[in-house]
């Protein structure tokens, strides 16, 4: 089992083209940590404001009545892919991975692939 900051850096070192990463709490939008990013990005608003885009989609699913839960949210710029994925381990509940890659470097199946194993691993 691994910690938040072993959690993070495993991210940011062993996803290709990964650039910044944070664990979120989707309730507060607080980031209860992050890696990366740089002066021109910061991690922290990134993650606040993603908080708003899962709960405007957990209100649409709801409207619709879809049953199922969000395994990932996947939004593409012309250079970065901003991944989302909702941590659905015990303990995880109200909480996201929110990864920053490089579109250019980033291999958007592999990543999703690592993301998923680094939240199987992750401790709350």
């Amino acid at each position: 089992m691994a910690n938040t900051e072993t959690a993070l850096k495993e991210a940011l070192t062993s996803i290709e083209g990964a650039t910044g990463v944070a664990l979120v709490d989707y309730t507060s939008g607080m980031a209860l940590g992050t890696m990366g990013g740089s002066k021109t990005f910061d991690l922290n608003v990134a993650a606040a404001g993603n908080t708003d885009v899962i709960r405007a989609k957990m209100r649409t699913m709801e409207m619709l009545g879809l049953k199922g839960g969000i395994e990932d949210i996947l939004i593409t710029l012309s250079d970065q892919y901003h991944l989302i994925r909702l941590l659905s381990s015990r303990g995880g509940n109200g909480l996201f991975l929110y990864l920053v890659l490089d579109s250019g470097r980033a291999n958007l199946a592999m990543a999703r692939h690592q993301l998923k194993k680094i939240e199987a691993e992750l401790e709350v």
